[in-house]
């Protein structure tokens, strides 16, 4: 006789619970409905539906991976983020929540600018101007990139037109994962991609700054990597590693935005909860003269620092 939906979660929620995961039921509901193709609501409405044999087959083998630590957006192959769908895999970080916030605050920084402008963005000289400009550095998966051009083409935003971004990596597999979500969401109109360590030596359109740099980049602590929960060994772990006190790479990103960011431009980028004084701090540092402003996300914790010439 099949297992029901009931029983073969509370076994798999016992399994991973014992083997660790401080999520186990919510892991097991996750994987269970990637196994049997529904949703985590339709699974929670139907605990005395059949589990049938190919889908409970699925369903142990993926158990059996949680309870070795892999992350289970890993094993599902997708991730929310501010409301969509991402593939993910381990050519990239796992997108977090926490991230959203700078996602909320792009958006909100883009359609300000778009508002105060005379004319269309895009439009030319005398019209609207140049297309607003915005560049995402260490893209990932593209979530961030994909994320916002969804919400601006969601506000009537004509993206390659009104706005464009750049998203940048010096992982060419995540540039490759992130153009795959870009497609999946139809989302590629406006969005460039480029290989590079931070910036390209030479910027597109001519070499124009960007009005908007995004960044969630590696701010982890080099000591505390190791000491993260063990789905985090499954990602790649430049993808987290900061360097000693965590501000190595947004230190050399906060180095190189004189050149780059326009006269009135702004950054922001995503810090760690315990970095709301080291972060404005290093930007005082590298940029004397220049203003940081911390921002929180919804759990009340540093979350990211907005960067702009004094």
């Amino acid at each position: 006789m099949s297992a029901t939906i009931r029983t073969a979660l509370g076994a798999a929620t016992e399994r991973l619970r014992a083997a660790g995961s401080e999520s186990a039921r919510l892991d097991a509901e996750l994987l269970l409905g990637w196994a049997i193709g529904a949703d985590r609501t339709t699974v929670l409405a139907h605990p005395d539906a059949p589990v049938g044999d190919d889908a409970a087959a699925r369903f142990e083998a993926a158990v059996d991976r949680r309870a070795t630590g892999e992350p289970v957006a890993y094993i599902r192959g997708l991730k929310e983020f501010h409301g969509l769908a991402f593939s993910v895999d381990p050519r990239a970080l796992i997108p977090r929540p926490e991230t959203e916030t700078l996602v909320d605050e792009a958006v909100a920084v883009v359609m300000d600018r778009l508002a105060a402008r005379s004319g269309e963005a895009g439009a030319g000289p005398g019209l609207g101007g140049d297309a607003i400009r915005v560049a995402d550095i260490g893209t990932g998966s593209g979530a961030i990139a994909v994320a916002v051009a969804v919400a601006l083409r969601g506000r009537r935003v004509v993206m390659g037109r009104n706005v464009t971004i750049l998203a940048t990596d010096r992982s060419p597999d995540a540039l490759d994962l992130a153009r795959e979500n870009a497609v999946a969401h139809a989302a590629a109109d406006g969005l460039r991609f480029a290989e590079a360590d931070l910036l390209p030596p030479v910027l597109p359109d001519d070499g124009a700054p960007f009005d908007l740099i995004l960044a969630n980049l590696p701010y982890v602590d080099s000591d505390a990597v190791d000491r993260l929960p063990i789905a985090a060994s499954f990602e790649p772990r430049p993808a987290l590693d900061g360097g000693p006190g965590g501000l190595d790479v947004i230190r050399a990103l906060l180095a190189r935005l004189p050149d780059v960011l326009a006269e009135d431009g702004i950054a922001l980028l995503e810090i760690g909860g315990d970095q709301g004084e080291t972060a404005p701090a290093a930007v005082a540092e590298v940029l004397p003269g220049w203003r940081s402003i911390v921002s929180r996300d919804l759990g009340g914790q540093p979350r990211v620092v907005r960067v702009e010439r004094g």
